[in-house]
């Protein structure tokens, strides 16, 4: 990865990183999922790659949000539960964080734009959340919310910049340890870089030989392109059918130096290879499948020729999608 910026995280933060994933692996069961980790018989035999599927599609509110936002419920204080949380969201951490905060009896206010998908806003409202729909992009949204937050005196809940949803969503490295410890590399989408953080956290301890691999839409690659500027910029941005990656970074986020220091490479995809990816997972798995997911197993296929014979995870990160956006994308 010699096109990014150097590492600036140092080892102790690293390691109580991990220490707080440890923690959470034990502590967020049975209401966080063990999920399975299945061969693709398909993908295996048409890419020459020994390809394993970690399903976190298969969590309950569709994605591995729900791990993080488990965890950063669990760890809220007494005053936080009773006065709620604010936080803002596309749709998959909205109904992660819905869910939980209704498990626990904490109050969720979730700040979102108007072009946001209208099948996750209502699921976010179905869970019990109060939405608000801002007509403005999502990092946009995401500042809204951090100022409101600032300013009735509650916690704003990131999707990313924060170390205890961070530590939730690196419970699925612990489980791919458990699970498959042989691993040569693991496939991750990411948008503000909080699940490949904690993933790569975990692993860095565990099995440092692995590859973690950051995968993005072309479309939108926020924080591919920061990484290589060694710095958060705003990037142009084009409409993706990965829109639980979508969006820019704020300022200052912690995942920034996180993923410096723990991704081995970057892999750019179009939405033609979204799409593609997509139906494969439709056809020879018999899974709906969102966009973010496709894109780690677009990353994977395009990577082919780099891990011929070798073991290898992809995350299905989430099945939260429109049917008619499915169908469409599919056909």
């Amino acid at each position: 990865m010699s096109d990014l910026a150097p590492p600036t995280v140092c080892e102790p933060d690293l390691n109580a990183l991990f220490e707080a994933i440890k923690h959470a692996h034990a502590a967020l069961r049975p209401a966080v999922r063990t999920t399975p980790l299945t061969r693709s018989q398909h993908l295996s035999a048409t890419t020459g790659v020994d390809v394993w599927l970690k399903c976190e599609h298969l969590q309950p509110t569709g994605s591995f949000k729900f791990r993080g936002a488990s965890n950063k419920v669990r760890l809220l204080p007494v005053s936080a539960r009773e006065h709620g949380v604010i936080a803002a969201s596309s749709g998959n951490h909205g109904q992660a964080l819905a869910l939980a905060g209704k498990t626990a009896g904490v109050p969720v206010t979730l700040y979102t734009t108007t072009t946001a998908s209208t099948y996750k806003v209502e699921a976010m409202r179905n869970l019990g959340a109060e939405v608000i729909c801002l007509p403005t992009d999502p990092l946009s949204a995401e500042l809204e919310a951090a100022r409101q937050a600032q300013a009735k005196g509650v916690p704003f809940i990131s999707p990313y910049n924060d170390l205890q949803v961070i530590a939730g969503q690196g419970t699925i490295g612990m489980e791919l340890f458990e699970q498959a410890p042989d691993l040569d590399a693991v496939f991750v989408a990411v948008g503000g870089g909080g699940m490949i953080a904690g993933i790569g956290a975990a692993l860095r301890t565990l099995a440092p030989g692995v590859d973690i691999i950051g995968c993005w839409p072309e479309n939108d690659p926020a924080l591919e392109q920061s990484l290589k500027a060694g710095r958060i910029i705003d990037v142009p941005a084009s409409p993706t059918l990965s829109d639980g990656t979508a969006g820019g970074v704020e300022p200052g986020a912690i995942t920034l130096p996180l993923c410096q220091a723990l991704l081995t490479d970057t892999v750019l995809v179009s939405e033609a290879q979204i799409r593609a990816a997509m139906r494969d997972i439709a056809s020879s798995e018999r899974w709906i499948i969102e966009g973010a997911a496709a894109v780690a197993v677009a990353a994977m296929k395009k990577c082919a020729d780099r891990y011929q014979g070798k073991r290898v995870a992809v995350v299905l990160c989430g099945r939260n999608i429109a049917l008619d956006t499915f169908l469409e994308a599919v056909k």
